[in-house]
Parts: structure tokens; C-alpha cells; sequence
């Protein structure tokens, strides 16, 4: 129970509210206050009570000043807990003004997500940056405030209240890691106000930032290596994880918390239902680590996550890590945290299979890698993706390419290489991003069209559409929630003009980020064109899906053992009974024993991507065409 002299700090801030209102939030306080107390202990030791205090007051000041609506549907998520899961969830990803210009042009557009189905859209940063070069957004300046050449905050809330009316919930960054140095704290800090330079990582001389540096990876070596900067304002060398005008601050000292858990529901009570938690897994910093993935990051995600179930519990958290498998999984909930911290992680690991199998041409490592994987606990959800606006980073596990006989260098260097174009026979145009020679590290950038074939000549066109296809049933067919990056349903390829915007010339993944091309979009209604094709393909993957329980994300993804070495199968099993996912992910016909299908629970199939039975030869083979992409259920 909530201590007497601690729920007192929230009753002058709740005192105009109804009775039955107060008693709501009593009730929440009640229930979420040792996941919000016990991580705190851990965390802040003997300031845990005062930081506890303080928190009460923030969730109790939101509660009551959070809009009617927002409290209806706080009541409806309640009664829903599973609403993110269900397999009609689909997502998009965009920025505001490469989609529609402003705020308010995305809200004309509404209807183009909805032929979509999109029922889940992510805004890319969109929160005032640093002027200049800022880190496509993430560069924060001010949480309060959006980009003047978007609208204002009153048209974020208007986007987010239009949205929910068509059934979308508004999915936005809240950058955790670091702030830009013009940030408000940041000029204080300057200033040499003591209590803001205690919101960052500050060093009077190299001691400590080369004993960090020793475990220390850099995440962009070419244009901002090192992860210190000496700054003459600040007299002192500063904690640059990313670039040396993102300041990292400092989670140790429990004023950040209190600072961004406000943050959190000033963002909440605009109607922003998804918080994409960015650079999670840096928060926490511990001599002699890499930083990264620290126990004390799922303590701070449990801390936030309890105040939003107080305050806002319509609004759900995302991490934004991306880590490699064996450290994902905890950011859904392990052990002590699970249902507690995120409700979706990014699976990094289907995105980089998925490209790895097409390359490849094998299945065998993506079944080891993908079979790996620990199980996700029952309320945490997968984003499932093919891309994102980020470069692609080859992340083959060292054990999973050994378990196939592969060499895990080798492998992550071909799929560079692959994407890159620079493979004979290869079908990609792609783009190399960070090469590292030190580490051998090659990322790679580029849309879905320029990495599956668009770009590579009239003979590539039949197969870059069903290798399209094929990718993107895999990532509709897993579960969880799959999100498509903007131009990626119309079948767009790199602009070729990415480096001539200022600030973008030295940071080639800006060429997969193209603005919506929407002279192609009005060709989506005509199957003659490729734009057509690619977009009723998708439309056709989310209305089969939406009516599938069995993609329910609830529902545990099983690599099915035992197929062709060019064949992915993947079994989900649910109360309304089993699915199998079949992708041929060669360009040739494939075999496929019809028990493999019979042994995961499916008696009589049918495909419910073609609508039509599968049945086997005398032999009891099913024979896949080149990469081909089934859903098999049981008829009904």
C-alpha cells in the first residue's frame, strides 16, 4: 500500500476531480506502486522515498488535467489489455513532412493509411531540434515544442484526436539517451548552474573518459568517433555517445527521471498513445561495459512504465533497441520485469534474416538464428519490420553462423557486399554505411525496391516483385505488429538526389528516406503498374491477416525443423487452432513434405494467401515456386 504521507502529495492536485475520478487513480496508485517503489530502491538508494514522492505528484498532476477523451480511453485500454497484439494492428513509419508536408497535411492523407490498414503510425522525430545538422530530429532542443515547419503543438493534438477517430494510435520518439547541447539544461549546465551540470556526464580532465573508452564501441567512427567532447563553455570534457552536440544525460541523478517522466505525460495528454523510447539501451553508464543493455536500463523503463499505467495507461512504451538477440528479449520483460517495462521491441533479428535469406538464397541460419531466440513474455509485442529509416547493420550472431558451418565475419561481410551491388549476380543497389576497417563493421543503406532488385534492369522486375512479396509475408506472417516504412508499398528507390539537402551529404541514409513520391501513389489502384501491384499486395497481406486469430502476437513463432535448406516454415499455434508460414526464399522451385504441415496441427490446408488447397504428389511432396509465400491453415 501506498504510504499515507506520500499519497498526501497527490491530493491537492486531484481535489477538483469527481469523486469516482479520484477514487480511479487511488486505485492505480494502489496497484502499480510497487513496480514503481522497488526498482527506485534499487536504483537511487536512500533518495528512492523523495524520488517516489516526487513522482506521485507528476502522475497526479497529469491525471488530472489528462482530457475526458483520453481518460475514456485509458477505460477502453484497460478493458483491452491485448489491443496491440491483435492481428489487425499494422503500422507505418514516416516523417511529417517527407509523407505530407505538415502536421496537418499528414491528417489529409488519412485516408491513404487507412486503404492501408494502418491502424498504428509512427511519426519520425518531429519535437524541436538543434538548428543544423541534428540528427534526423533526434537531437532534441525541446520536448515541448514541435518544429515550426510542421505546426505547433495544438496541431499535435488536433493529428493525434483526427487519428484515433479513424482507429490509428499516434506513435512518437522520446529521445532517452541524450539531449542537443542548445537543450535548455544544457545552456544551464554552460552557465554553471551546478544542478544542471549534474544532469550529464561531465570530466574536469581525460581520466575518466579513457578508462570508459577502453570498453567503449564507437557508433558512428567516421563522421563522430570517440564518445567525449571537450566543450570550452562547459570547461570540461562531456559524455558523447552519438555526435558532439547530443549531451548524454545522466540517469544516476534522479532529477532526470523526475524531468522526463513529465515529459512523458505532457506527450500523453496530446494523445500520443506509442512512446518510441530512442537510444534505450545507452542510458546507463558502468565502468568497464560497453554501456549498454546495463540492469538498471529495465529498472528506469519499469519506474516510467508504472507512472504511465498511474497517469495514462492508454500509453504504451516501444524500445528502440537495437541489440543483438540475446539482449532483446528483456526489453519486452525477463525475470523480475516481466510485464513491467516495454510493450514492443523492434525484432531486429527478423529484419536482418529476412535480408540475409534472400541473399543467401539458404534458410539454415535464419532457421538457427530465428529458433534461438528466447521466448517474448505474454503481453510483449514485436515490431516487425523489412526496414526502418535506419541503415541496416548486419548483425549475423558468431554461434548461429558455426551451428551452419558459416563463418559469422564472413557472412556479415558478404551481406555488405551483397546489398551493395558489389557480388556478381547480385540483384542490389544499395549503399555502405560506416565502413569500419578496423572491425570489418559495414552497414548498409537503402529502400526495400533498391536492396530486393527494382534498380537492376527490366529482367529483375518479375523477381523483385515476388521477392517483395515474399519479405514482406514474412514480416505480416510473424505476429506482433509489422510496420512499413514510408515509400517502401509504392515500390520507391533511393533518391538519388539524398545528398543535396544541407546536412544530409555525409549521411547516406538520408537516399532511403525519400519524400513520398505522390504522383506514383495515385498509381495504386492499377495492378498494370508496379506502384499498384506492390501496394494492393500489401493491402491484400493486412486483410488476410486482420481475420486471422492466429496471428494473434500472443501466439509463440516455431521454426519448424526438418524442411529444405531453401525453405523457411513457421508455425504459430493458438486456441483458434495452428498456422504454418511457407517462404521459398530461393528463385527456384522447392520441395516441401506435406507432414512437416500435418505435424504442426494443420489436417486439411488450405493457403489463405492464394485461397486455394495444398495438397502433395504420391510422393508427399508440395512443390513452392520461386519465392513463393503461403499462410496454411485449416479449412473451415
Amino acid at each position: 500500500m501506498v504510504p499515507s504521507r506520500l499519497r498526501a502529495r497527490a491530493d491537492p492536485r486531484l481535489a477538483r476531480l469527481t469523486t469516482q475520478r479520484r477514487h480511479s487513480f487511488d486505485i492505480r496508485l494502489d496497484v502499480w506502486w510497487a513496480d514503481l517503489v522497488e526498482p527506485l530502491a534499487r536504483l537511487y538508494g536512500e533518495r528512492a522515498e523523495e524520488t517516489a514522492a516526487r513522482l506521485v505528484e507528476v502522475a497526479a498532476t497529469a491525471y488530472a488535467s489528462r482530457p475526458d477523451e483520453l481518460h475514456d480511453l485509458d477505460e477502453r485500454r484497460l478493458n483491452a489489455p491485448d489491443w496491440l497484439q491483435r492481428p489487425g494492428m499494422v503500422g507505418y513509419a514516416c516523417y511529417a513532412d517527407r509523407f505530407a508536408g505538415t502536421l496537418a497535411g499528414v491528417g489529409e492523407r488519412v485516408g491513404y493509411l487507412r486503404e492501408l490498414g494502418v491502424t498504428y503510425l509512427h511519426l519520425m522525430p518531429l519535437l524541436l531540434p538543434r538548428e543544423g545538422d541534428n540528427d534526423g530530429g533526434y537531437a532534441v532542443a525541446d520536448y515541448r515544442h514541435v518544429r515550426p515547419d510542421l505546426g505547433t503543438v495544438e496541431d499535435l493534438r488536433n493529428l493525434a484526436t483526427r487519428l484515433r477517430g479513424e482507429g490509428i494510435s499516434l506513435v512518437l520518439d522520446v529521445v532517452l539517451n541524450h539531449v542537443a547541447r542548445e537543450h535548455e539544461w544544457a545552456v544551464r549546465a554552460r552557465a554553471g548552474q551546478k544542478r544542471y551540470r549534474d544532469y550529464f556526464h561531465v570530466y574536469p580532465d581525460r581520466a575518466m573518459p579513457d578508462s570508459f573508452e577502453e570498453t567503449l564501441p564507437e557508433v558512428f567512427p567516421d563522421f563522430a568517433p570517440g564518445s567525449f567532447t571537450w566543450d570550452d563553455e562547459l570547461t570540461a570534457w562531456v559524455w558523447t555517445t552519438f555526435h558532439e552536440w547530443q549531451w548524454d544525460v545522466n540517469w544516476a541523478n534522479p532529477d532526470v527521471l523526475i524531468e522526463y517522466a513529465d515529459i512523458i505525460t505532457f506527450l500523453a495528454n496530446l494523445g500520443v498513445e506509442v512512446l518510441r523510447l530512442d537510444a534505450i539501451a545507452f542510458t546507463w553508464k558502468r565502468l568497464g561495459t560497453d554501456c549498454q543493455n546495463q540492469r538498471e536500463v529495465h529498472d528506469l523503463t519499469q519506474v516510467l512504465r508504472s507512472l504511465a499505467r498511474i497517469a495514462c495507461p492508454a500509453t504504451v512504451f516501444k524500445a528502440e533497441a537495437i541489440v543483438g538477440p540475446r539482449d532483446l528479449v528483456p526489453y519486452l520483460g525477463t525475470g523480475s520485469h516481466v510485464g513491467k517495462v516495454s510493450d514492443l521491441a523492434y525484432h531486429n533479428s527478423l529484419m536482418v534474416q529476412v535480408w540475409n535469406v534472400l541473399a543467401s538464397r539458404d534458410a539454415r541460419s535464419a532457421k538457427q538464428a530465428l529458433a534461438a531466440l528466447p521466448m517474448t513474455p505474454p503481453l510483449g509485442t514485436w515490431i516487425c519490420y523489412l526496414r526502418c529509416h535506419d541503415d541496416i547493420g548486419w548483425a549475423i550472431d558468431d554461434r548461429d553462423a558455426a551451428a551452419v558451418g558459416a563463418d559469422g565475419w564472413l557472412h556479415r561481410r558478404f551481406l555488405a557486399d551483397w546489398y551493395a551491388g558489389a557480388v556478381p549476380g547480385s540483384w542490389a543497389r544499395g549503399l555502405v554505411f560506416q565502413d569500419n576497417p578496423v572491425t570489418g563493421d559495414r552497414r548498409t543503406s537503402g529502400t526495400a525496391a533498391s536492396l530486393i532488385g527494382f534498380d537492376a534492369g527490366q529482367e529483375e522486375l518479375e523477381p523483385s516483385l515476388a521477392r517483395l512479396f515474399l519479405a514482406h509475408a514474412l514480416v505480416y506472417g510473424w505476429g506482433g505488429i509489422p510496420v512499413v516504412w514510408s515509400g517502401d508499398e509504392l515500390a520507391q528507390s533511393d533518391d538519388p538526389e539524398w545528398m543535396c539537402e544541407p546536412g544530409h551529404e555525409d549521411d547516406n541514409r538520408w537516399a532511403h528516406r525519400p519524400r513520398l513520391d505522390w504522383v506514383r501513389a495515385g498509381e495504386r489502384g492499377d495492378l498494370r503498374t508496379v506502384p499498384g501491384k506492390v501496394f494492393q499486395s500489401l493491402v491484400h497481406l493486412a486483410r488476410v491477416r486482420a481475420r486471422l486469430p492466429q496471428l494473434h502476437a500472443s501466439a509463440v513463432a516455431t521454426v519448424l525443423a526438418g524442411t529444405d535448406d531453401g525453405v523457411l516454415a513457421v508455425a504459430k499455434h493458438h486456441a483458434s487452432g495452428p498456422f504454418v508460414g511457407i517462404y521459398n526464399v530461393t528463385g527456384s522451385w522447392r520441395p516441401l513434405r506435406l507432414d512437416v504441415v500435418h505435424a504442426a496441427g494443420v489436417v486439411d490446408p488450405v493457403n489463405a494467401l492464394g485461397d486455394h488447397d495444398v495438397t502433395a504428389g504420391p510422393d508427399g511432396l508440395v512443390w513452392l515456386a520461386p519465392y513463393a509465400a503461403w499462410w496454411v491453415v485449416e479449412r473451415r
